[in-house]
């Protein structure tokens, strides 16, 4: 008999994938990369952040999120200064592009998660997304190492 679970995280991943690719579509006028966009949305929602913590939100390596900084501070969507409470940490800061872009894509992000909930009754979007609420519960936090599988 198969398990109701079976699947489970192709479906997560398939559901991931399929919305990025759709809003990437909708936002290719403003010429960002999905990791950008991701950037420039924690630093908008942030209004200021040490690089470290955007790298750590993005799940990437530091250099990575500078090389990132870089090509989007020439770009015109970031700023960065030294942080005045200690000269070592650069923060990240948006541009007033970056705020104004951001304005319009939260308008493209609610449209694109309409139609990934198109056909839902009211009710099942609801118990979605409590559902995907308590995975994201279930595992925050959980960095540890992993507990061993008996067979």
């Amino acid at each position: 008999m198969k398990s109701e679970t079976q699947g489970l995280g192709l479906l997560l991943h398939d559901a991931a994938r399929l919305l990025r690719k759709r809003f990437e579509a909708r936002s290719a006028a403003f010429g960002l990369s999905s990791a950008q966009w991701r950037m420039m949305v924690h630093v908008c929602k942030l209004g200021s952040a040490p690089q470290s913590r955007l790298a750590d939100l993005l799940e990437i390596e530091p250099i990575s999120a500078s090389r990132l900084l870089d090509r989007m501070e020439q770009q015109g969507w970031v700023t960065r200064q030294s942080d005045p409470g200690d000269r070592r940490v650069r923060l990240v800061l948006p541009t007033v592009k970056a705020l104004q872009a951001f304005d319009r894509i939260k308008t493209i992000a609610d449209i694109v998660y309409a139609e990934a909930l198109s056909g839902l009754a009211d009710d099942d979007r609801r118990i979605l997304i409590s559902g995907l609420s308590a995975i994201v519960s279930n595992f925050s936090g959980c960095e540890g190492p992993e507990p061993k599988v008996s067979e």
